[in-house]
């Protein structure tokens, strides 16, 4: 019965911690790559690094973006962080 009394509060640490830091965390990775593969051309979005523009062309792993003076862009597909307007 001790070792139960000892054992229960590191227990119930790693149980707040799962619902608290880890699970979300694990919700928010699903719904970006969720998202990175519903990518489609005319799509605008933003990357990582705070780049709009239009997405051109898609590829397996790759994107090639569209700049607003025609320049066109080669991205990973994960870097985009946000799509800002659907085609």
């Amino acid at each position: 019965m001790e070792m139960l009394a000892t054992f229960a509060p590191i227990v119930l640490m790693i149980v707040i911690f799962y619902f608290l830091l880890i699970r979300p965390q694990q919700k928010k990775q699903k719904q970006v790559r969720q998202m990175q593969s519903e990518l489609k051309k005319g799509d605008k979005i933003v990357t990582i690094g705070g780049f709009h523009a239009t997405v051109h062309a898609l590829d397996e792993d790759t994107i090639v973006l569209l700049a607003g003076d025609g320049t066109k862009l080669t991205y990973d597909r994960s870097a985009v962080r946000d799509v800002v307007e659907q085609s």
